[in-house]
């Protein structure tokens, strides 16, 4: 899998889990809990659904690695590697 593929991947699941967010408008550095203003419910929802969308299981412990796009692309591109 590409890291654009993976990008695509993310970007996806993120609007599914906050269908406001503008896929557009988001940048590879915006933060997802300060910036796109997601709780830690929707973090839960996403990691959840990456895993079975990729089959990628990310541990709390390397939530934070996901807090943004650019963070989740490189960690998920190192899972799926």
């Amino acid at each position: 899998m590409t890291r654009d593929e993976i990008r695509s991947a993310f970007i996806e699941e993120l609007i599914r889990i906050a269908p406001d967010l503008d896929p557009d408008n988001i940048s590879g550095d915006d933060h997802l809990l300060d910036d796109l203003e997601l709780d830690s419910m929707d973090i839960l929802n996403l990691v959840s659904a990456l895993h079975e969308k990729l089959g990628v299981s990310v541990p709390e412990l390397d939530y934070p690695r996901l807090e943004t796009p650019d963070k989740a692309v490189d960690y998920l591109a190192g899972k799926l590697g």
